[in-house]
């Protein structure tokens, strides 16, 4: 039980806060699925962009690192450049 109602505040704000990252985080993941199990240029091109706009949006919240966020859109890059 918390002490204060500071503390209780703080546990009921990153709760939410977790809830709210870790669905962010499952929709990225599945875009960034989707976008590697594309097996032609245009439908790899346009999951890919949409991937990489979510990646995007998800790193400027501060959900994740801007470098894993780099990581992740070199991987969707490479992937519809194979198609070239």
């Amino acid at each position: 039980m918390p002490v204060t109602k500071t503390i209780a505040k703080r546990i009921r704000q990153a709760e939410k806060a977790r809830e709210r990252n870790k669905h962010y985080n499952s929709m990225m993941k599945t875009s960034i699925r989707k976008a590697l199990a594309a097996d032609n240029a245009e439908t790899a091109t346009e999951l890919g962009r949409s991937a990489i706009s979510l990646i995007d949006k998800v790193a400027g919240h501060g959900i994740i690192h801007k470098n894993k966020a780099a990581n992740q859109k070199s991987r969707i890059a490479k992937h519809m450049a194979s198609f070239s």
